[in-house]
């Protein structure tokens, strides 16, 4: 699943844009993942170990399938005639390890190179420790791409993802990312858009314009996603952009003002019905972004002054 700025179409970089991808993972014949909430008491932003079980397969056998019980077959008769299980390979103890995951990728990757290179195509591998990144050449092209690991909760667009959160995750914390949902609102917002929309080039800009100066692009995407939720795609063509530009400027300094940016997807009431989210998340409080702001008055200060300076 493509997710991220490059492919919703506002990469603030667009010469050194990251294609991200998102590689559902699926757990194999005779296994269950189970997601368990790592964050007591809180409703977003949450991290998840998932913890891997062995499920039961006689009766598959029973239907013709040739595939051995992990759980009542003889371990040397597993040994001889059946891949090793997941808890052997891709776990630490009984929980799903990112960075076994990505190893495993990293092998694939190495081992059967014919599957992912194609019409004069090279992929050259990048060092990383809770993805699978490398750059994609044919002579003339050259990109980049990463390819983060994750697990779906239930059928919902919400999944956890190998993809941190700090500067230092457990290699078993996976943690709860929306980036899905955001890429599916865009989606949405697109096919109502008008032909002359500009809502993407203002994002576009106005992350541009602020990189060095210390405001993530995720507070800004944040801010313009708010603001197409509440104004109708009819105000975002060409000549609103100045007006939305300020839109965009009036909402960033209230936010840092009042130290408040809650997450778009958490506890939002307005998300189109076609955003499906986990029954925790639809009845869950707001997320505060600018949370340190709140706690560092000094935090709080410098990026008042951040603002002056934008």
């Amino acid at each position: 699943i493509g997710v991220g700025s490059a492919f919703e179409g506002w990469s603030p970089r667009e010469q050194d844009a990251v294609y991200r991808v998102l590689l559902p993972m699926t757990p194999p014949r005779g296994h269950s993942f189970h997601l368990e909430p790592g964050t007591a008491g809180k409703k977003c932003m949450r991290n998840f170990p998932i913890r891997v079980q062995q499920e039961c397969t006689c009766t598959r056998e029973q239907w013709g399938e040739n595939m051995l019980c992990f759980l009542h077959h003889p371990q040397e008769q597993l040994k001889r005639y059946q891949d090793p299980s997941l808890l052997h390979t891709l776990c630490t103890g009984s929980y799903l390890d990112v960075q076994k995951s990505g190893r495993w990728f990293y092998q694939l990757l190495t081992v059967r190179p014919a599957l992912f290179q194609s019409h004069n195509w090279h992929l050259v591998l990048l060092p990383s420790r809770r993805s699978c990144q490398f750059k994609a050449t044919n002579g003339t092209e050259s990109y980049r791409i990463e390819v983060l690991f994750g697990v779906r909760q239930g059928s919902s667009h919400v999944f956890v993802s190998s993809q941190p959160r700090q500067a230092f995750t457990t290699s078993t914390t996976w943690p709860e990312t929306y980036a899905v949902a955001e890429m599916k609102f865009f989606e949405y917002i697109a096919r109502r858009a008008p032909p002359d929309s500009l809502h993407l080039k203002c994002l576009q800009f106005f992350t541009r314009l602020q990189l060095g100066l210390g405001f993530s692009i995720y507070t800004m995407k944040t801010i313009v996603m708010h603001l197409q939720n509440i104004l109708p795609v009819s105000q975002w063509r060409r000549r609103h952009f100045v007006m939305r530009l300020i839109d965009i400027s009036e909402s960033l300094r209230t936010c840092v003002e009042v130290r408040c940016l809650n997450l778009f997807i958490v506890g939002n009431r307005r998300l189109p019905e076609e955003i499906s989210l986990p029954p925790e998340l639809l009845t869950a409080g707001t997320c505060n972004l600018f949370h340190d702001l709140v706690m560092d008055p000094v935090v709080h200060s410098q990026a008042m002054n951040k603002y002056v300076e934008l």
